[in-house]
């Protein structure tokens, strides 16, 4: 790609979920805008979370009202912009003898449901295990429960989404270009790229989420960046735990939580381990966390998992604001914005996937502070349907993609149901277009026009970037198929099966 030879307005290092919610919103306020990655686009932390939209019920424990307000009310907005991505999660959290009193999970859940404005979430309520559903899973010594509602979503799609859009409006997205150094040249910064191009900005924002304080110091020479805590968190991926639709928030004796998520409608999704680690590069999935994972979700359910229901294993760093004498649960998750003085320049320091466009917006009120808020309202590319009349107000969106969603399933009645919400639900709107256009060859569960619609549109460049964060094809695909889309891509087959380039924070089993 040719790059222009007039200035940038605003240049971004990483295109995680923190640089590409800066870049969309950025674009759509006139600036011009260059977001370059070292890797794929949302190849690290940002495709390696929980997957949740959440304000951390937990967080309230440490008073953490703001935050959790924050985040409660960004709940709502991420439902409607992205819905294709995002679907409200109900969660139930089970009280176990010996930890948090029933009084306290009442009063925890109350404060959830009233501290922000709920249109499409439900509120929580306490329940009798031993006459739902979710108790069937869960040993029968836990008969009391409360059940809240959060959301979850498709981490590295919500990168995507943020890119495309951003593209859209003119954006300019690297990927896989590392800076080789950034230096501030004649009231500009000028950006030396690893291939031997360069670009030049008026302004630069440090958002290398586990990187930020390494691209601050070596890449920029910048010595005022505050130094981060870099935290592991694991994930292991098993066979189902149940059919139902809850989730599970369990309570464990060492104080901490941990969640068991459906996913992927044929797993359950496990975590998070906190660990410190020295550099994002060390992050591995230990087997003593494995274990850990294991026992916390075994200390509740009726059929216990073991080793062999793992079948797959990712890690991602968090990137936190180190607070001395804080340990890992009371260390905050709220962001900062740190400028650089004299410098037009600002690093990015900790936040949460839930609260990345406020925190686009806070940046955009520091660089460009006469511009107009307007993300909060605009759906994201895939989200981007038609809202039918509701009363005085707008059909919300996971109402209109519900609807929607009906009408192309019936439309395209030639199409498998379930290939057409599979597509539905991972690019949205554009899956009507690519479905009336014909899908091509079938090279084992996955089409060539899907592969051609993920390199043409997406910045897809090898098997891993399809197969794990594109889609999470990965788990549900033969060695054959992901044999095909490893050879449609150049690549080597065997290459499939083992830790992909790129792809250091979401590792496909190697067992």
């Amino acid at each position: 790609m040719s790059l222009p030879d007039q200035p940038f307005d605003l240049a971004i290092i990483g295109a995680g979920i923190n640089g590409a919610g800066i870049a969309r919103d950025a674009s759509g306020r006139g600036l011009s805008v260059a977001i370059i990655d070292a890797g794929d686009v949302g190849g690290a932390t940002s495709s390696a979370s929980t997957k949740l939209i959440h304000g951390g019920l937990r967080y309230l424990e440490f008073y953490a009202f703001g935050l959790v307000r924050k985040a409660l009310a960004e709940r709502e907005v991420l439902l409607d912009i992205a819905p294709h991505i995002t679907w409200p999660q109900a969660f139930v959290l089970p009280y176990a003898d010996g930890m948090r009193p029933v009084w306290m999970l009442r009063l925890g859940t109350f404060l959830y449901d009233h501290l922000a404005h709920r249109e499409v979430v439900p509120g929580s309520a306490r329940i009798d295990l031993r006459s739902e559903r979710a108790g069937r899973a869960l040993d029968q010594r836990y008969r009391t429960a409360f059940r809240y509602w959060d959301g979850w979503v498709d981490d590295a799609r919500l990168v995507v989404e943020n890119l495309k859009d951003a593209a859209a409006r003119g954006a300019t997205v690297l990927p896989r270009t590392p800076v080789a150094r950034a230096e501030r040249v004649n009231g500009l910064w000028q950006l030396s790229l690893a291939d031997g191009r360069s670009i030049a900005a008026s302004r630069l924002i440090n958002a290398g989420g586990p990187w930020a304080e390494d691209v601050a110091r070596r890449v920029m020479g910048l010595n005022d960046a505050p130094p981060l805590r870099l935290v592991q968190g694991s994930h292991i991926v098993t066979r189902r735990v149940h059919m139902g639709r809850d989730a599970f928030m369990l309570q464990q004796p060492d104080g901490r939580i941990i969640f068991i998520i459906p996913y992927e409608h044929d797993y359950s999704l496990i975590g998070t381990t906190e660990g410190d680690v020295s550099r994002p590069e060390d992050a591995t999935v230990s087997a003593a966390e494995v274990e850990y994972l294991l026992a916390a979700a075994n200390r509740y359910l009726a059929r216990p998992l073991t080793p062999d229901d793992v079948v797959h294993r990712f890690v991602g760093v968090r990137p936190l604001i180190l607070e001395s004498g804080k340990d890992d649960k009371e260390t905050t998750r709220d962001y900062r914005l740190v400028d650089h003085p004299g410098m037009d320049a600002m690093t990015i320091v900790g936040g949460k996937i839930t609260t990345y466009r406020v925190l686009a917006e806070d940046v955009m009120a520091r660089i460009a502070p006469k511009s107009k808020r307007w993300t909060a309202d605009a759906p994201l590319p895939g989200g981007a349907i038609e809202r039918a009349p509701n009363g005085l107000r707008r059909e919300n969106g996971q109402a209109a993609f519900k609807r929607w969603l009906d009408q192309l399933t019936a439309r395209e009645s030639n199409y498998d149901p379930k290939l057409v919400k599979r597509l539905a639900m991972t690019i949205g709107a554009p899956a009507a277009d690519l479905l009336a256009g014909g899908l091509g060859r079938n090279l084992g569960g996955v089409f060539e026009a899907e592969l051609d619609y993920f390199k043409a549109n997406e910045w897809a460049q090898s098997s891993a970037d399809v197969l794990w964060r594109r889609t999470k094809l990965g788990l549900h695909l033969d060695a054959a198929a992901q044999a095909e889309v490893a050879r449609w891509f150049g690549e080597e087959p065997a290459a499939v099966r083992e830790i992909p380039a790129g792809h250091r924070f979401a590792r496909p089993s190697v067992d």
